[in-house]
């Protein structure tokens, strides 16, 4: 059979196919669909690239992986560990450009945060990320490659090696300004074949893009992380710029379209910051917002950076603020700071640091 056009390309990057994708790909160039099955299980199950080393794959389909699609994954440039035992990596793209990606280890999990964009457009006050600027959206090969080169690093430089259990969006750039990619990674990563990810194991985080939240219907059920960071319109608008757009009246209708499972809830995320949205108003405006039966509150406190005028609340102020929403029945966390001394914390990362 003719190879279509299209498929002899170097721009294929394996890791950039969803199993339905390379099935499609494999049945134009006259391969059994199942071999998409196989390939998927050696490159994300077994971790295997050498193609001569897969026993039950044919010649026809070794010679199509090795001349037709790329392998490229991005290149870890610069790796930094903080003292709490998170890991933070520059990661180097084919086009030259570069993104972080974090490690954070806990109690049985290990959890990848990704990078969906090289910077990011959203300009939230708050977010060193955000003064980049947003230079350009991520394949989902890059993102899926983030996952690849990462995975194999935690296996053979972890002690003892660990694999990657959770994915959290919340690395550079809006994700939902990068819907397609986005979509087509998450995919890939609950692919059973594959890297076989459950649904609650991958959180995608949003600044609050109403018309790509009213997408969300045709969108994996994954977790969903709104960044709220204010109860009221002002203060929103003060830290992040696409309230201005999409306020907290369109933001929470949108929030009523999104597919929510049963016994499953949409967690809200708050960063405080001394002085600006930790006060008692502050708490009246999130009760007047959230369903108590529908919501969770991770509280985040400010993650201090390079020429930000912010500040960090005390402990103090910090358990009372989530005190305060506990009464009110509210489920409500303190996300525990890690990587900060390496700017790998929330809020912190920035491709072009000096490292």
């Amino acid at each position: 059979m003719a190879c279509s056009p299209l498929l002899v390309s170097r721009e294929m990057n394996l890791y950039a196919r969803t199993l339905e994708n390379l099935r499609e790909e494999f049945t134009s160039l006259g391969v059994p669909p199942y071999g998409a099955n196989q390939v998927f299980r050696w490159i994300y199950k077994k971790e295997r690239r050498d193609v001569d080393t897969w026993s039950n794959v044919s010649r026809r389909t070794k010679a199509l992986l090795k001349n037709l699609y790329s392998w490229d994954v991005p290149e870890i440039i610069w790796h930094g560990k903080s003292k709490d035992g998170t890991e933070k990596f520059l990661l180097k793209l084919n086009d030259g450009k570069s993104i972080e990606s974090v490690l954070i280890p806990s109690p049985g999990r290990l959890t990848l945060c990704l990078s969906s964009q090289v910077g990011c457009a959203i300009g939230c006050r708050f977010c060193y990320t955000g003064t980049m600027g947003l230079t350009r959206n991520l394949s989902a090969g890059e993102i899926v490659g983030q996952f690849v080169a990462l995975s194999s690093w935690a296996k053979n430089h972890r002690y003892p090696p660990e694999k990657i259990t959770n994915v959290v969006y919340m690395g550079q750039g809006e994700p939902l300004h990068n819907f397609d990619e986005v979509k087509k990674s998450v995919e890939i990563f609950m692919e059973d074949q594959g890297i076989g990810l459950g649904q609650r194991k991958i959180t995608l985080s949003t600044s609050g893009l109403v018309p790509k939240i009213e997408r969300l219907w045709d969108f994996p059920p994954v977790n969903i992380a709104i960044s709220l960071h204010a109860s009221h319109n002002n203060v929103r608008s003060a830290l992040m710029p696409i309230n201005n757009s999409f306020d907290l009246d369109k933001l929470f209708r949108a929030i009523q379209s999104i597919p929510i499972k049963a016994h499953r809830w949409i967690t809200y995320e708050y960063i405080l910051i001394a002085g600006f949205n930790d006060r008692p108003r502050d708490i009246e405006g999130l009760g007047k917002l959230l369903d108590r039966k529908k919501s969770k509150i991770n509280l985040i406190p400010f993650n201090e950076y390079p020429q930000s005028s912010f500040k960090r609340p005390s402990q103090k102020h910090i358990r009372w603020f989530q005190q305060e929403l506990l009464s009110r029945g509210y489920t409500c966390t303190v996300r525990t700071t890690k990587g900060d001394d390496i700017l790998a914390a929330c809020g912190q990362l920035h491709s072009s640091v000096a490292h």
